[in-house]
């Protein structure tokens, strides 16, 4: 007979340096501008062996959160149990979620901690951070397609738009980086954190990264999420980057890509919504060395008319992903194409990384602008939306500049 849990939530003066939590051994962290939760210890472990595919998987994670008995003095979104996850890219991919046995918190009304484990448990100490480990100093690159044979995969696949056979397909170059030490996880979320403030931070068993796009955010009935789309570079000239963003809202290319994209998110999220607000043109988000089309989408959701229930932010995510950000479309044949050309798996990168808890509240970014650390060896990633008007030099120019983001934070020599 397993023993039962329950999740004890008190508020607390400070929470401790969360992004150094999650960067240490078996920790883990998401960190927004409006929220950062960072996990230690194993609970629970809710296994999705359908993955995301399986709905009636999903709609369970939520039956078994709400298992664990409640004991909350604080009560906001990220409070009670909360269960962390990094999906795969492929929803029929099995994946699973973590219950960490203590959690702080922080927003912007204060910090809290929250403890899940069988009745009288105490609240795990913040491990300690790497003791004397010094971070590596020597690195090799090795990309998993050369320029050469990954222009011709674009090349390839604009042939294939043209001729009607796709509208849009996402495809991604990895790039393997080798070092002579372990990567220190702390150090590269710190980076992160500093090049990156306006990003979600995370670090989920090793899959660690900056993501500027939210896939999906619930906090009651409220719902939003924050698609992104064509790309330029930034110059660090304020007059030169005013030209670049100039010349990105007039691009044709640009603006079709970041439609298709809006367009899909858009439809797919009004099957939950009783309003939903989708601006008619986009904005742009700038970034450290990158500035994106991106439009904010928020709704209100509707509630089951028999039960009162609301989807989960986890439900929404599993409805939704993945987008023509990520993937494509039409999505199945636009998924099937770069399953067959890019020469790798993708695992986690792009996939779903966030959390939710309980009430169903919780945030998604895709999990983009990634890296997967494994000992003294990391592999990054970095896609582009390619279309009709895709120039094929470009689009590798536009994967070294996302990728920067990663390589600024881990090869440090």
């Amino acid at each position: 007979m397993t023993t039962p849990l329950v999740a004890t939530t008190v508020p607390i003066a400070d929470a401790p340096d969360l992004l150094a939590v999650g960067g240490a051994p078996g920790g883990t962290v998401w960190r927004s501008e409006r929220r950062a939760l960072a996990g230690v210890g194993q609970a629970l472990r809710i296994e999705l062996p359908g993955g995301l595919a399986d709905r009636q998987g999903v709609r369970q994670v939520a039956d078994m959160l709400c298992d664990i008995d409640r004991r909350d003095e604080v009560g906001r979104p990220g409070t009670g149990p909360v269960a962390f996850t990094a999906l795969p890219f492929d929803p029929s991919a099995p994946g699973h979620l973590v219950v960490a046995s203590t959690t702080w918190g922080r927003d912007d009304l204060g910090s809290w901690v929250t403890v899940v484990g069988p009745e009288g448990s105490s609240p795990d100490l913040p491990p300690e951070i790497h003791d004397g480990a010094r971070p590596p100093d020597h690195f090799s690159l090795v990309p998993s397609l050369s320029h050469d044979k990954w222009e011709a995969m674009i090349d390839e696949a604009v042939g294939r738009i043209r001729a009607g056979a796709l509208e849009k397909v996402v495809l991604a170059r990895r790039i393997d980086v080798d070092a002579n030490r372990p990567f220190l996880s702390a150090d590269i979320l710190g980076r992160l954190a500093a090049l990156y403030p306006s990003c979600m931070v995370f670090d989920v068993e090793g899959f660690i990264g900056a993501s500027p796009e939210l896939l999906i955010g619930r906090r009651g009935r409220s719902v939003e999420s924050h698609p992104l789309a064509g790309t330029v570079a930034r110059s660090g000239d304020s007059a030169a980057d005013d030209a670049l963003v100039a010349a990105l809202f007039a691009s044709a290319k640009e603006r079709w890509e970041h439609h298709l994209v809006v367009d899909t998110l858009a439809t797919s999220l009004e099957r939950f919504c009783e309003s939903l607000e989708v601006p008619g043109d986009p904005t742009v988000l700038g970034l450290r060395n990158v500035s994106h089309l991106a439009t904010f989408i928020a709704g209100r959701l509707a509630a089951d008319r028999a039960t009162g229930r609301v989807p989960t932010a986890l439900e929404i995510a599993a409805e939704i992903h993945p987008t023509p950000a990520v993937g494509g479309t039409p999505t199945k044949a636009a998924i099937a194409h770069l399953q067959a050309v890019e020469g790798f798996d993708r695992g986690r990168y792009a996939g779903p990384v966030g959390w939710v808890d309980a009430n169903g509240d919780g945030a998604f970014a895709l999990g983009i602008r990634s890296a997967v650390l494994d000992g003294s060896r990391a592999s990054m990633y970095a896609g582009v939306g390619v279309v009709a008007d895709s120039d094929p030099r470009a689009e590798l120019a536009e994967t070294q500049l996302k990728l920067q983001a990663l390589l600024a934070a881990i090869v440090r020599p």
